[in-house]
């Protein structure tokens, strides 16, 4: 891996979930392997601080912290993993029809897997170096993409992502002139066994294991060239379309 990715540190956003959670530990060698940078931070709705996408002032604190974290330790972020997503739960489920379309869980979905997001740029990206590598990687779907789009359905959950997908672009393209060997991707998981996915995990599915998901996710990480900016890739690093 490369040196200043080795000597910076790193943050996940989402720390708290399944795949997140995988990927502060396999980030911190907590599962038998070298820590692949010299520290590694991560914030959930229930760390210390917490974040909470409807607050923003959440996200602003907790930029301060993670900026007076590696001023202590005198390390740049080098590393930014944000790995919060929304499909269902209490504010709804994921729309089979037109029909069964509603504003609230449509207000949720985009907050958690959009907005939310947008916030993390305007608060963390500019933690980011502005000499030498550096990426931010946000976790989005496959579904989200339009031009794949040929089964329909999951209205909310697939204009979310579609929506980060161009965030992500766009910010990449704002990341390039701060520092051109910055790179900002979304990156798409695949089906992961954790609680997001579960009650949509069927027979046919490629469901994986968090710990192999983040493993796949970390791989595709250590390869990125800033000619991959901006782009939609896989967990085998294979580009897809928006």
């Amino acid at each position: 891996m490369n040196l200043d990715m080795m000597e910076g540190a790193a943050l996940v956003i989402g720390a708290g979930g399944g795949l997140g959670a995988a990927l502060v530990a396999q980030l911190s060698g907590a599962e038998g392997g070298s820590p692949a940078y010299s520290a590694v931070l991560g914030l959930s709705r229930s760390s210390l601080p917490a974040i909470d996408y409807g607050d923003e002032a959440s996200l602003k604190t907790a930029a301060g912290w993670v900026a007076e974290q590696c001023a202590a330790q005198q390390l740049e972020l080098r590393l930014l993993i944000v790995a919060s997503g929304f499909l269902h739960g209490p504010e709804g489920q994921p729309e089979r029809s037109f029909s069964q379309l509603d504003a609230g869980y449509l207000a949720h979905v985009l907050q958690v897997n959009a907005i939310g997001p947008a916030l993390v740029m305007k608060h963390f990206l500019p933690l980011l170096p502005r000499q030498g590598r550096c990426i931010a990687a946000f976790l989005s779907a496959r579904v989200g993409s339009i031009g794949d789009n040929a089964l329909g359905g999951w209205y909310g959950y697939r204009a979310s992502k579609a929506a980060l997908n161009q965030l992500v672009k766009t910010a990449s393209v704002e990341m390039t002139r701060r520092n051109r060997l910055s790179v900002c991707v979304a990156l798409h998981p695949g089906t992961v066994a954790t609680a997001l996915s579960q009650p949509f995990a069927k027979t046919g599915l490629n469901v994986r294991p968090a710990q192999e998901a983040a493993s796949d996710l970390l791989a595709v990480i250590q390869c990125l060239q800033p000619g991959d900016t901006g782009n939609l890739l896989d967990y085998q690093g294979l580009t897809l379309p928006f």
